[in-house]
């Protein structure tokens, strides 16, 4: 997380890794009008760190089974805003409900058992679906392909 100004106007975002040793952030239409610039527009940015992250917006559907399990939510409410961070992104990196699903049911069962972050989270991985592990954007055909791979480690990984 880090804060700063583009184009003289304040911001805070997260940043993503890109996987080659850097970072990233999303620049989206708000922030393009606050700061006067359009895409591809070249900008004055200046970032640093933040000491302290910000409480994250937790998902209604995960809220709510909070709400069903008081151990897990007495947890929730204990870890940093940055490890609930995490255990958000890693829920919010499917886009298959089911998986969505299940995901939230781990997260309540792990922080049942006092466990503070998500077991198999990288958070040096790119959270962004459309970019691979390694930074690389994949053309859109490669997608389909692309997919039913990661379906198929998914599975694997959760039958074991």
């Amino acid at each position: 997380m880090v804060e700063g100004t583009v184009n003289g106007f304040h911001c805070q975002v997260a940043l993503e890794p890109d996987g080659k040793g850097s970072h990233w952030f999303m620049v989206d239409k708000a922030m393009r009008e606050v700061a006067h610039a359009a895409a591809g527009d070249t900008v004055m940015l200046a970032i640093e760190p933040v000491k302290e992250w910000p409480e994250p917006n937790a998902p209604a559907d995960l809220k709510k089974a909070l709400a069903a399990a008081p151990r897990a939510h007495t947890l929730w409410m204990d870890i940093t805003p940055m490890a609930r961070w995490d255990w958000i992104r890693w829920i919010g990196s499917t886009k298959q409900p089911e998986t969505r699903r299940r995901r939230i049911e781990t997260a309540c069962s792990k922080l049942k058992a006092g466990e503070r972050r998500p077991c198999c989270f990288d958070r040096t991985l790119c959270a962004d679906p459309y970019v691979s592990n390694n930074g690389v954007l994949f053309e859109p055909t490669q997608m389909t392909t692309i997919k039913a791979k990661v379906n198929e480690v998914k599975r694997d990984q959760e039958n074991h």
